[in-house]
């Protein structure tokens, strides 16, 4: 493709729905290779403007013009419901249309030899074979395979025909032929929402690497800040333009805001001094021409809006009613199958009050399964799950937004899931999850998606239960929603896990990580940062790091776990039964003692390597931050301080769990005697 300096404008768009404006004289320009985050929240118009880029839809004014040998290629919500049975690998290669014409060709003239062996037909097909290695077809089915395996498919799965998969994994597919496509503009509409971590990563990746121009709307904002260059914000009708990625765009919109918000100060102040001076000096005969030129003034300017607040607050505490005990959910021995496909292989786990875990990995290992294990309404093969004493829990998962009550108004649904509440109160939750006014008189059967997402969400946090499951909360959720969840998890006082691909939203809500390994529940003691960073040291060095949740994650809590003391057949602790029975107990405790105040001390030593390691590594980013050229350098001073603050957080956590383990040494030294 030949460059351009723009490869498409949009001038003074017009897109009316009804008599509201979606888009009012917005203007925006594409540029080859630029990568471009579209962002808004729900309803402004985001995916209507992708598809007025398409053509599917008609402008009401202003114009869209294209460079002649632009190609597009849209990734779609639309794609979710097409089937067919061909393979998943010949849909992907539908792709490579002249190279699959031109091998249906070479395989005609073949057969056609081996009854009419011409001149005339070697030629064709020298010809055709020619072609078809210029456009590297003997290489197009590798390629079509390694980004179906790239986005999470199996080699097993290629085979398979497309309509034996979901919709999600549909949407891979039609992603995979966008990419072997390879247009000169991808417009990739909520990609994330159908990607595990694994296949959100490599997809960054190809789109790091990718020749051609991006548009992708997202409300992943790591997902935006490691692949965008370039933000564009839809509001108010217009295109708002920002020179950076996600974080460039807070940084840069809150100084804009607070330039807008000063100008309109000042602006109100001048209109109320100039209101003033026209009801004073209207009725002076003396005064009464300047007073009209005011009247005037007034009617021709310009008027600069106030700033919006779209950071909505959460303002209601969501309590539950009975505190449970210190336990709050038990799996042991736990083994799930499918058939001959291992799920979990006896594993076991446990949730103590307080803890908040996101549990995070590939597609198809479990996690969804894991989730209806521990609510109960997936049986186990073997194993046994239990809920602590006064557990209640509340579930929630995308499928249960079908068991809403779609002749209910919002407010009903809310009332259904706790009757003491009063209807301000109700208005109050509603509020939070950005539906004011009258929209709560809105029935369920109307609203969208995201609506029916943000209802159900404020359904469970109302509930009163001390214990939340979540299957993927944040699907379909803009970014002012997701934020409004990450404030409700915060101040909820419950325990809860949460399945979710999300980065951000994990990294703000999650104290312990889970994930599913060699078919057992494995906990990372930390938050997702520190989890990240431990994953890396893990793969680069084998040998693992002593923050280590390779341990189940039944004994995974960042210090030891208690000695646990020996039952008997009637299951009570032999250390309160007969004078024998508590010598048998002693002797038994001292030794469990024995061998955590061994372990505490190998954790305490390894501990302190990695202190010292990270204090010198502190030590010197503090000096390469005060060498001259790297002050000089905006961008390499702005790298050295994240990864100051990089280092500074892991070293907290060590001495946390230093001092943890240490405090645990202490009590056992002190059993000991």
């Amino acid at each position: 493709m030949r460059k351009f300096a723009v490869m498409i404008s949009l001038t003074n768009l017009s897109y009316y729905l009804g008599s509201r404006a979606l888009y009012e004289n917005a203007s925006m320009h594409i540029k080859p290779g630029q990568k471009i985050g579209l962002i808004g929240l729900n309803g402004t118009g985001k995916s209507t403007l992708l598809r007025l880029i398409m053509g599917e839809y008609q402008l009401d004014g202003g114009s869209i013009s294209k460079a002649g040998d632009v190609t597009i290629g849209f990734l779609n919500q639309d794609l979710l419901s097409y089937q067919t049975d061909d393979s998943i690998l010949s849909v992907a290669m539908q792709a490579f249309e002249r190279q699959n014409h031109l091998q249906k060709r070479i395989d005609g003239l073949l057969h056609e030899m081996e009854v009419n062996y011409r001149d005339e037909l070697i030629d064709k097909l020298a010809r055709a074979q020619d072609e078809f290695a210029a456009l590297d077809g003997y290489t197009i089915q590798s390629k079509a395979e390694e980004i179906l395996e790239g986005l999470g498919f199996s080699t097993g799965d290629l085979d398979k025909p497309l309509r034996l998969f979901s919709g999600g994994w549909r949407m891979r597919v039609m992603l995979a032929k966008l990419l072997l496509q390879k247009p000169s503009l991808l417009m990739l509409d909520e990609p994330t929402n159908h990607l595990d971590l694994p296949s959100i990563v490599w997809v960054e990746k190809y789109i790091l690497n990718y020749e051609g121009a991006v548009i992708v709307v997202s409300h992943d904002r790591e997902f935006l800040d490691n692949v965008v260059d370039s933000i564009v914000e839809v509001s108010g009708a217009k295109l708002n333009f920002y020179a950076g990625n996600y974080s460039f765009y807070i940084e840069e919109k809150a100084l804009r805001n607070e330039i807008q918000q000063g100008a309109y100060e000042n602006q109100q102040a001048k209109i109320r001094q100039t209101e003033r001076f026209i009801e004073r000096f209207k009725a002076k005969a003396t005064k009464a021409k300047q007073a009209q030129s005011r009247v005037k003034m007034l009617e021709k300017m310009d008027r600069v809006d106030a700033v919006i607040d779209e950071n909505a607050r959460v303002n209601f505490r969501f309590n539950f009613s009975t505190q449970p005990g210190r336990h709050i959910l038990h799996l042991d021995e736990v083994t799930k199958n499918y058939g001959e496909k291992k799920i979990l292989t006896h594993t076991t786990a446990r949730l103590e009050r307080g803890d908040h875990v996101a549990l995070i990995g590939a597609n198809g290992r479990g996690k969804s399964t894991l989730l209806r294990i521990i609510a109960g309404t997936e049986p186990t093969t073997k194993g046994e799950r239990r809920l602590g004493h006064n557990v209640s829990f509340s579930f929630y998962a995308q499928h249960q937004l079908e068991s809403l009550n779609v002749e209910d108004n919002m407010l009903e649904e809310l009332k259904s899931a706790n009757p003491t509440k009063s209807e301000s109160e109700l208005r109050t939750v509603l509020g939070c999850f950005l539906f004011s006014g009258d929209d709560v008189f809105k029935k369920i059967k109307v609203l969208s998606g995201g609506e029916k997402s943000r209802v159900a969400l404020a359904k469970v946090l109302l509930s009163q239960a001390n214990f939340l499951l979540l299957d993927e909360p944040t699907n379909h959720l803009d970014m002012q929603s997701v934020n409004i969840l990450i404030q409700a998890l915060d101040q909820y006082e419950g325990t809860f896990v949460v399945v979710s691909h999300d980065r951000y939203f994990v990294s703000q809500i999650a104290n312990k990580i889970w994930y599913i390994e060699d078919e057992q529940i494995k906990e990372y003691p930390g938050t997702y940062d520190e989890y990240e960073w431990w994953m890396e040291e893990r793969k680069s060095n084998p040998v693992e790091t002593p923050a280590s949740s390779a341990q189940p994650a039944a004994n995974a809590n960042g210090k030891l776990a208690e000695a646990s003391k020996p039952a008997d057949k009637n299951g009570q602790n032999r250390s309160n039964g007969s004078a024998n029975g508590k010598s048998i107990a002693n002797d038994e405790e001292r030794k469990e003692w024995q061998r955590a105040l061994k372990k505490a001390t190998q954790q305490a030593e390894d501990f302190e390597q990695q202190i010292a390691r990270l204090e010198k590594q502190k030590k010197q980013l503090e000096t390469e931050m005060a060498e001259p050229k790297v002050v000089a350098d905006g961008k390499l001073f702005q790298s050295k301080t994240a990864d100051y603050k990089r280092v500074g957080t892991q070293l907290d956590s060590f001495q946390e769990q230093w001092e943890n383990v240490m405090l645990e040494a202490e009590k056992l030294e002190k059993k000991l005697g």
